[in-house]
Protein backbone atom coordinates (compact mmCIF):
# COMPACT_ATOMS: atom_id res chain seq x y z
CA UNK A 1 0.00 0.00 0.00
CA UNK A 2 1.40 3.41 -0.91
CA UNK A 3 1.46 6.32 1.47
CA UNK A 4 -1.16 9.05 1.03
CA UNK A 5 1.50 11.61 1.85
CA UNK A 6 1.62 12.88 -1.72
CA UNK A 7 -2.11 13.68 -1.81
CA UNK A 8 -2.66 17.36 -2.50
CA UNK A 9 -5.21 18.70 -0.05
CA UNK A 10 -6.52 21.14 -2.70
CA UNK A 11 -8.11 18.10 -4.36
CA UNK A 12 -10.39 17.82 -1.34
CA UNK A 13 -11.84 21.28 -1.51
CA UNK A 14 -15.40 22.39 -2.21
CA UNK A 15 -17.30 25.65 -1.92
CA UNK A 16 -19.16 25.87 1.38
CA UNK A 17 -21.33 29.00 1.49
CA UNK A 18 -21.44 30.61 4.91
CA UNK A 19 -25.21 30.31 4.95
CA UNK A 20 -24.99 26.53 4.82
CA UNK A 21 -23.14 26.29 8.14
CA UNK A 22 -25.67 25.46 10.85
CA UNK A 23 -25.21 27.97 13.68
CA UNK A 24 -27.76 26.22 15.90
CA UNK A 25 -29.13 22.68 16.06
CA UNK A 26 -32.65 21.66 15.13
CA UNK A 27 -35.13 20.89 17.88
CA UNK A 28 -35.87 18.07 18.47
CA UNK A 29 -32.37 17.00 17.51
CA UNK A 30 -33.52 13.81 15.75
CA UNK A 31 -35.54 15.79 13.18
CA UNK A 32 -32.33 16.55 11.28
CA UNK A 33 -32.02 15.17 7.77
CA UNK A 34 -30.12 11.98 7.01
CA UNK A 35 -28.36 11.39 3.70
CA UNK A 36 -28.08 7.65 2.99
CA UNK A 37 -25.23 6.41 0.80
CA UNK A 38 -25.43 2.69 0.13
CA UNK A 39 -22.91 1.14 -2.27
CA UNK A 40 -23.00 4.08 -4.66
CA UNK A 41 -26.69 4.96 -4.35
CA UNK A 42 -27.71 8.21 -2.65
CA UNK A 43 -31.05 8.95 -0.99
CA UNK A 44 -32.34 10.72 2.08
CA UNK A 45 -34.67 10.40 5.02
CA UNK A 46 -34.97 11.86 8.52
CA UNK A 47 -32.65 10.91 11.35
CA UNK A 48 -35.46 9.60 13.55
CA UNK A 49 -35.92 6.87 10.91
CA UNK A 50 -32.30 5.71 11.19
CA UNK A 51 -33.26 2.25 12.48
CA UNK A 52 -35.12 1.52 9.24
CA UNK A 53 -31.94 2.21 7.23
CA UNK A 54 -29.59 -0.11 9.10
CA UNK A 55 -28.92 -3.77 8.32
CA UNK A 56 -29.75 -6.13 11.17
CA UNK A 57 -27.95 -7.35 13.17
CA UNK A 58 -25.59 -4.39 12.85
CA UNK A 59 -23.43 -3.26 15.77
CA UNK A 60 -23.26 0.51 16.35
CA UNK A 61 -20.26 1.86 18.26
CA UNK A 62 -20.62 5.23 20.00
CA UNK A 63 -18.06 7.58 21.54
CA UNK A 64 -19.28 8.28 25.07
CA UNK A 65 -16.89 11.16 25.78
CA UNK A 66 -18.35 14.23 27.48
CA UNK A 67 -17.41 17.79 26.52
CA UNK A 68 -15.92 19.82 29.34
CA UNK A 69 -16.29 23.58 29.83
CA UNK A 70 -12.76 24.04 28.59
CA UNK A 71 -12.64 27.83 27.98
CA UNK A 72 -11.60 29.98 30.94
CA UNK A 73 -11.52 33.78 30.61
CA UNK A 74 -9.48 36.01 32.89
CA UNK A 75 -9.58 39.82 33.04
CA UNK A 76 -6.32 41.62 33.83
CA UNK A 77 -6.23 44.79 35.92
CA UNK A 78 -5.76 46.72 32.66
CA UNK A 79 -9.08 45.37 31.43
CA UNK A 80 -7.47 43.10 28.84
CA UNK A 81 -9.08 39.69 28.57
CA UNK A 82 -7.01 36.52 28.27
CA UNK A 83 -8.67 33.25 27.30
CA UNK A 84 -7.18 29.91 28.35
CA UNK A 85 -8.39 26.86 26.44
CA UNK A 86 -7.70 23.65 28.38
CA UNK A 87 -6.60 20.89 26.00
CA UNK A 88 -5.50 17.95 28.13
CA UNK A 89 -4.19 17.27 31.64
CA UNK A 90 -0.43 17.24 32.19
CA UNK A 91 0.05 16.66 35.95
CA UNK A 92 -1.59 14.39 36.74
CA UNK A 93 -1.91 13.23 33.10
CA UNK A 94 -4.90 10.96 33.72
CA UNK A 95 -8.21 12.70 33.01
CA UNK A 96 -10.08 11.21 35.93
CA UNK A 97 -7.37 12.07 38.43
CA UNK A 98 -6.95 15.57 36.98
CA UNK A 99 -10.64 16.36 37.39
CA UNK A 100 -10.57 15.08 40.99
CA UNK A 101 -7.60 17.24 42.00
CA UNK A 102 -8.09 19.73 44.80
CA UNK A 103 -6.05 22.94 45.17
CA UNK A 104 -3.83 22.52 42.06
CA UNK A 105 -3.23 20.81 38.70
CA UNK A 106 -1.30 21.39 35.44
CA UNK A 107 -2.89 21.40 31.97
CA UNK A 108 -1.66 21.81 28.42
CA UNK A 109 -3.54 24.84 27.09
CA UNK A 110 -3.89 27.26 24.23
CA UNK A 111 -3.86 30.96 25.11
CA UNK A 112 -5.97 33.55 23.38
CA UNK A 113 -4.73 37.16 23.39
CA UNK A 114 -1.41 35.78 24.62
CA UNK A 115 0.46 39.04 23.90
CA UNK A 116 -1.48 40.63 26.75
CA UNK A 117 -0.10 38.05 29.21
CA UNK A 118 3.64 38.48 29.28
CA UNK A 119 4.09 37.24 32.84
CA UNK A 120 2.71 37.16 36.34
CA UNK A 121 -0.46 35.48 37.56
CA UNK A 122 -4.01 35.69 36.29
CA UNK A 123 -6.79 35.63 38.86
CA UNK A 124 -10.55 35.55 39.01
CA UNK A 125 -12.99 35.20 41.89
CA UNK A 126 -15.81 32.66 41.71
CA UNK A 127 -18.87 32.14 43.88
CA UNK A 128 -19.18 28.46 44.76
CA UNK A 129 -21.77 27.26 47.25
CA UNK A 130 -22.08 30.81 48.50
CA UNK A 131 -18.36 31.12 49.16
CA UNK A 132 -15.75 33.21 47.32
CA UNK A 133 -13.06 31.09 45.63
CA UNK A 134 -9.99 32.58 43.94
CA UNK A 135 -8.77 30.78 40.81
CA UNK A 136 -5.19 31.47 39.72
CA UNK A 137 -3.40 30.64 36.47
CA UNK A 138 0.40 30.63 36.10
CA UNK A 139 2.39 29.98 32.92
CA UNK A 140 5.08 27.30 33.20
CA UNK A 141 6.55 26.52 29.79
CA UNK A 142 5.76 26.02 26.14
CA UNK A 143 5.01 22.40 25.36
CA UNK A 144 3.77 20.44 22.33
CA UNK A 145 2.32 23.39 20.47
CA UNK A 146 0.64 24.73 23.59
CA UNK A 147 1.48 26.11 27.01
CA UNK A 148 1.68 24.34 30.34
CA UNK A 149 -0.50 26.19 32.85
CA UNK A 150 -0.68 25.61 36.59
CA UNK A 151 -4.17 26.22 37.99
CA UNK A 152 -4.63 26.66 41.72
CA UNK A 153 -7.63 27.64 43.80
CA UNK A 154 -8.32 28.49 47.40
CA UNK A 155 -11.22 26.20 48.34
CA UNK A 156 -9.74 22.93 49.70
CA UNK A 157 -12.76 20.74 48.88
CA UNK A 158 -13.42 21.97 45.33
CA UNK A 159 -12.17 19.74 42.55
CA UNK A 160 -10.93 20.99 39.19
CA UNK A 161 -14.12 19.56 37.69
CA UNK A 162 -16.05 21.86 40.06
CA UNK A 163 -13.90 24.80 38.94
CA UNK A 164 -14.59 24.17 35.24
CA UNK A 165 -18.31 23.78 35.90
CA UNK A 166 -18.37 27.12 37.73
CA UNK A 167 -15.99 29.18 35.58
CA UNK A 168 -15.66 27.48 32.20
CA UNK A 169 -17.56 28.00 28.95
CA UNK A 170 -18.52 25.37 26.39
CA UNK A 171 -15.84 25.27 23.65
CA UNK A 172 -17.92 25.74 20.52
CA UNK A 173 -16.09 25.31 17.20
CA UNK A 174 -14.65 28.60 15.90
CA UNK A 175 -16.48 28.28 12.58
CA UNK A 176 -19.81 28.90 14.34
CA UNK A 177 -18.67 32.50 14.86
CA UNK A 178 -20.66 32.99 18.06
CA UNK A 179 -20.26 32.75 21.81
CA UNK A 180 -21.57 29.73 23.69
CA UNK A 181 -25.08 30.16 25.06
CA UNK A 182 -26.90 28.46 27.91
CA UNK A 183 -28.67 26.08 25.52
CA UNK A 184 -25.34 24.82 24.18
CA UNK A 185 -24.61 23.20 27.54
CA UNK A 186 -27.24 20.64 26.54
CA UNK A 187 -27.30 20.70 22.75
CA UNK A 188 -23.49 20.46 22.29
CA UNK A 189 -23.49 17.20 24.26
CA UNK A 190 -24.69 13.76 23.20
CA UNK A 191 -27.50 12.20 25.23
CA UNK A 192 -25.19 9.28 26.08
CA UNK A 193 -22.12 11.37 27.07
CA UNK A 194 -20.58 9.98 30.28
CA UNK A 195 -16.79 10.32 30.47
CA UNK A 196 -15.48 13.88 30.83
CA UNK A 197 -12.51 14.93 28.73
CA UNK A 198 -13.35 16.30 25.26
CA UNK A 199 -12.88 19.87 24.12
CA UNK A 200 -15.10 19.21 21.09
CA UNK A 201 -18.23 17.12 20.74
CA UNK A 202 -18.29 13.90 18.71
CA UNK A 203 -20.90 15.65 16.60
CA UNK A 204 -22.29 12.66 14.69
CA UNK A 205 -23.85 11.61 17.98
CA UNK A 206 -25.67 14.90 18.55
CA UNK A 207 -28.64 13.68 16.48
CA UNK A 208 -29.44 10.71 18.72
CA UNK A 209 -32.33 10.84 21.18
CA UNK A 210 -33.65 8.24 23.64
CA UNK A 211 -36.42 7.51 21.12
CA UNK A 212 -33.89 6.77 18.36
CA UNK A 213 -31.88 4.54 20.68
CA UNK A 214 -35.04 2.66 21.68
CA UNK A 215 -35.96 2.16 18.01
CA UNK A 216 -32.51 0.69 17.36
CA UNK A 217 -32.93 -1.72 20.25
CA UNK A 218 -36.37 -2.85 19.00
CA UNK A 219 -34.87 -3.59 15.60
CA UNK A 220 -32.13 -5.71 17.11
CA UNK A 221 -29.31 -3.28 16.40
CA UNK A 222 -26.48 -3.78 18.91
CA UNK A 223 -24.78 -0.96 20.77
CA UNK A 224 -21.31 -0.61 22.26
CA UNK A 225 -19.28 2.37 23.46
CA UNK A 226 -15.67 3.50 23.32
CA UNK A 227 -14.13 6.65 24.76
CA UNK A 228 -11.94 8.98 22.73
CA UNK A 229 -11.40 12.45 24.14
CA UNK A 230 -11.59 14.82 21.19
CA UNK A 231 -8.78 17.37 21.10
CA UNK A 232 -8.63 20.86 19.67
CA UNK A 233 -6.82 19.48 16.64
CA UNK A 234 -10.21 18.46 15.30
CA UNK A 235 -10.74 22.16 14.48
CA UNK A 236 -7.45 22.43 12.63
CA UNK A 237 -7.63 22.31 8.82
CA UNK A 238 -4.78 20.90 6.76
CA UNK A 239 -2.64 23.96 6.00
CA UNK A 240 0.09 22.17 4.08
CA UNK A 241 0.03 21.56 0.33
CA UNK A 242 0.34 17.82 0.73
CA UNK A 243 -1.08 15.49 3.35
CA UNK A 244 2.38 14.16 4.16
CA UNK A 245 3.41 17.46 5.72
CA UNK A 246 0.39 17.56 8.06
CA UNK A 247 0.92 16.36 11.63
CA UNK A 248 -1.98 14.60 13.32
CA UNK A 249 -2.61 15.40 16.99
CA UNK A 250 -2.61 12.59 19.52
CA UNK A 251 -5.84 11.56 21.23
CA UNK A 252 -6.31 9.22 24.18
CA UNK A 253 -8.90 6.48 23.96
CA UNK A 254 -10.29 3.63 26.03
CA UNK A 255 -11.93 0.40 24.86
CA UNK A 256 -13.57 -1.91 27.38
CA UNK A 257 -12.80 -5.63 27.21
CA UNK A 258 -16.48 -6.46 26.69
CA UNK A 259 -16.56 -4.14 23.67
CA UNK A 260 -13.53 -5.83 22.07
CA UNK A 261 -15.11 -9.21 22.76
CA UNK A 262 -18.39 -8.05 21.19
CA UNK A 263 -16.51 -6.85 18.10
CA UNK A 264 -14.88 -10.24 17.82
CA UNK A 265 -18.16 -12.18 18.15
CA UNK A 266 -20.53 -9.86 16.24
CA UNK A 267 -22.51 -11.32 13.33
CA UNK A 268 -23.42 -8.15 11.42
CA UNK A 269 -21.50 -5.12 10.17
CA UNK A 270 -19.79 -2.69 12.55
CA UNK A 271 -21.06 0.86 12.05
CA UNK A 272 -19.12 3.65 13.73
CA UNK A 273 -21.02 6.68 15.03
CA UNK A 274 -18.67 9.51 14.12
CA UNK A 275 -15.12 9.82 12.85
CA UNK A 276 -13.73 9.55 16.40
CA UNK A 277 -15.31 6.11 16.76
CA UNK A 278 -13.91 5.17 13.34
CA UNK A 279 -10.38 6.12 14.38
CA UNK A 280 -10.74 4.31 17.71
CA UNK A 281 -11.99 1.08 16.14
CA UNK A 282 -9.42 1.10 13.38
CA UNK A 283 -6.69 1.88 15.92
CA UNK A 284 -7.68 -1.29 17.79
CA UNK A 285 -6.66 -3.25 14.73
CA UNK A 286 -3.15 -1.76 14.66
CA UNK A 287 -2.74 -2.21 18.40
CA UNK A 288 -3.77 -5.85 17.98
CA UNK A 289 -1.15 -6.26 15.27
CA UNK A 290 1.47 -4.72 17.57
CA UNK A 291 0.47 -7.02 20.43
CA UNK A 292 0.53 -10.09 18.20
CA UNK A 293 4.12 -9.22 17.34
CA UNK A 294 5.09 -8.06 20.86
CA UNK A 295 2.90 -9.83 23.46
CA UNK A 296 4.96 -8.36 26.30
CA UNK A 297 4.38 -4.73 25.27
CA UNK A 298 3.84 -2.24 28.09
CA UNK A 299 0.92 0.20 28.28
CA UNK A 300 3.28 3.03 27.31
CA UNK A 301 3.93 1.19 24.03
CA UNK A 302 0.25 1.26 23.05
CA UNK A 303 0.37 4.05 20.50
CA UNK A 304 -0.77 4.11 16.88
CA UNK A 305 1.30 6.32 14.62
CA UNK A 306 -0.02 8.55 11.87
CA UNK A 307 1.43 6.41 9.08
CA UNK A 308 0.92 2.95 10.65
CA UNK A 309 -1.42 1.72 7.87
CA UNK A 310 0.80 2.65 4.94
CA UNK A 311 3.93 1.41 3.24
CA UNK A 312 5.77 -1.89 3.29
CA UNK A 313 5.73 -2.10 7.08
CA UNK A 314 1.92 -2.03 7.37
CA UNK A 315 0.44 -5.00 9.27
CA UNK A 316 -0.96 -7.95 7.32
CA UNK A 317 -2.75 -9.61 10.23
CA UNK A 318 -6.44 -10.55 9.94
CA UNK A 319 -8.87 -8.32 11.89
CA UNK A 320 -10.11 -11.35 13.86
CA UNK A 321 -6.55 -12.18 14.94
CA UNK A 322 -5.85 -8.55 15.86
CA UNK A 323 -8.87 -8.36 18.13
CA UNK A 324 -7.97 -11.73 19.63
CA UNK A 325 -4.50 -10.38 20.44
CA UNK A 326 -6.04 -7.40 22.26
CA UNK A 327 -8.20 -9.73 24.36
CA UNK A 328 -5.22 -11.98 25.14
CA UNK A 329 -3.22 -8.92 26.26
CA UNK A 330 -6.02 -7.82 28.60
CA UNK A 331 -6.46 -11.33 29.97
CA UNK A 332 -2.74 -11.65 30.73
CA UNK A 333 -2.96 -8.42 32.71
CA UNK A 334 -6.32 -9.20 34.29
CA UNK A 335 -7.46 -5.85 32.88
CA UNK A 336 -10.97 -4.88 31.90
CA UNK A 337 -10.05 -2.06 29.50
CA UNK A 338 -7.41 -1.01 27.00
CA UNK A 339 -5.96 2.51 27.35
CA UNK A 340 -3.96 3.85 24.40
CA UNK A 341 -3.20 6.83 22.19
CA UNK A 342 -3.72 7.27 18.46
CA UNK A 343 -2.53 9.65 15.78
CA UNK A 344 -4.01 7.53 13.02
CA UNK A 345 -4.56 9.31 9.72
CA UNK A 346 -7.25 7.74 7.55
CA UNK A 347 -6.96 9.02 4.00
CA UNK A 348 -7.52 7.71 0.46
CA UNK A 349 -5.51 4.52 0.11
CA UNK A 350 -6.54 3.27 3.56
CA UNK A 351 -8.04 -0.24 3.81
CA UNK A 352 -10.69 -0.46 6.55
CA UNK A 353 -10.27 -3.41 8.90
CA UNK A 354 -13.08 -3.16 11.46
CA UNK A 355 -15.54 -0.49 10.28
CA UNK A 356 -18.12 -1.29 7.57
CA UNK A 357 -20.36 1.74 7.93
CA UNK A 358 -20.15 5.30 9.24
CA UNK A 359 -22.66 7.80 10.62
CA UNK A 360 -21.15 11.25 10.29
CA UNK A 361 -21.92 14.93 9.69
CA UNK A 362 -20.74 17.00 6.71
CA UNK A 363 -17.21 18.24 7.24
CA UNK A 364 -15.10 21.26 6.40
CA UNK A 365 -13.27 21.49 3.08
CA UNK A 366 -9.62 20.43 3.12
CA UNK A 367 -9.94 18.67 6.47
CA UNK A 368 -8.67 15.30 7.69
CA UNK A 369 -12.30 14.38 8.38
CA UNK A 370 -13.15 14.84 4.72
CA UNK A 371 -10.12 12.70 3.84
CA UNK A 372 -11.57 9.95 6.06
CA UNK A 373 -14.93 10.14 4.25
CA UNK A 374 -13.11 9.91 0.93
CA UNK A 375 -11.14 6.90 2.13
CA UNK A 376 -14.46 5.16 2.80
CA UNK A 377 -16.56 6.35 -0.14
CA UNK A 378 -13.79 6.85 -2.71
CA UNK A 379 -14.40 9.47 -5.38
CA UNK A 380 -18.11 9.31 -4.54
CA UNK A 381 -17.41 11.76 -1.74
CA UNK A 382 -17.94 14.53 -4.30
CA UNK A 383 -21.31 13.10 -5.36
CA UNK A 384 -22.33 12.88 -1.70
CA UNK A 385 -21.35 16.47 -0.96
CA UNK A 386 -22.77 17.79 -4.23
CA UNK A 387 -26.07 16.12 -3.34
CA UNK A 388 -26.03 17.61 0.18
CA UNK A 389 -25.24 21.09 -1.12
CA UNK A 390 -27.79 20.84 -3.91
CA UNK A 391 -30.59 19.61 -1.65
CA UNK A 392 -30.31 22.11 1.19
CA UNK A 393 -28.53 20.01 3.82
CA UNK A 394 -27.04 21.87 6.79
CA UNK A 395 -23.27 21.50 7.36
CA UNK A 396 -20.72 21.03 10.17
CA UNK A 397 -21.22 20.41 13.90
CA UNK A 398 -24.87 21.43 14.29
CA UNK A 399 -25.78 20.37 10.76
CA UNK A 400 -27.43 17.31 9.24
CA UNK A 401 -26.10 13.78 9.13
CA UNK A 402 -25.16 11.03 6.71
CA UNK A 403 -25.13 7.23 6.81
CA UNK A 404 -22.38 5.72 4.66
CA UNK A 405 -22.59 2.00 3.90
CA UNK A 406 -20.41 -0.15 1.67
CA UNK A 407 -21.42 -3.67 0.76
CA UNK A 408 -23.83 -4.14 3.69
CA UNK A 409 -27.39 -5.36 3.34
Amino acid sequence: MTTPGDIRIAEYDYELPDGRIARYPLSPRDTSRLLVYRSGEIGETRFDRLADCLPAPALLVFNNTRVIRARLTFAKETGARVEIFCLEPAEPADYGRAFRQTRQCDWLCLIGNAKRWKGGLLRQTLRMNGEAVTLTAARKAAHGGGQLITFSWTHPSCTFADILEAAGAMPLPPYLHREAEEADLETYQTVYARIKGSVAAPTAGLHFTPAVLEALERRGIGREEVTLHVGAGTFRPVRTDTVGAHEMHGEHFVAERRTVDRLLRREGPVIAVGTTSVRTLESLYFLGALLADRPGAEESDLQVGQWAPYGDGAPRIRPHDALRSVLDYLDRRHADRLVAQTRLLIAPGYAFNIVQGIITNFHQPQSTLLLLVSAFAGSDWRRIYDYALGHGFRFLSYGDSSLLLNGTE
